[in-house]
């Protein structure tokens, strides 16, 4: 019984090697659209890796209620965003999961704040 124990580990540890780090780790973020929710313009809008401070410029700014798409592959999930709001300072919108989402509608209300909605 011992034996058939160690040989099924081996083998399962064998077939979790062949399906390659990438198939480990998940799909993670790639393309979608971003959907300016706020009722205001946006500009300077910025992506980063959640727990990081490097910023990256994503270059897609849609009007109020517009929608634009943005280029996008990462091997992780959970990122911020953050974009200078019309008549406001930069507002972030932190913890957004990217993962095997079709769309991110960034909202901002003045007494609830920034918040995502997701269609996936």
């Amino acid at each position: 019984m011992l034996l058939s124990v160690r040989n099924g580990k081996m083998i399962f540890a064998a077939a979790l090697l062949a399906c390659g780090a990438s198939a480990l780790a998940g799909p993670g973020a790639s393309n979608f659209t971003l959907v300016n929710g706020t009722g205001a313009p946006l500009s300077e809008v910025s992506i980063r890796r959640a727990g990081t401070q490097e910023w990256k410029t994503l270059g897609s700014s849609p009007a109020v209620g517009q929608r634009a798409p943005v280029n996008f592959k990462d091997p992780d999930c959970a990122f911020d965003i953050r974009a200078k709001v019309a008549g406001k300072d930069q507002v972030t919108w932190a913890g957004i999961n990217l993962c095997d989402v079709k769309s991110v509608t960034l909202n901002r209300d003045q007494s609830a704040g920034p918040w995502v909605d997701y269609d996936q």
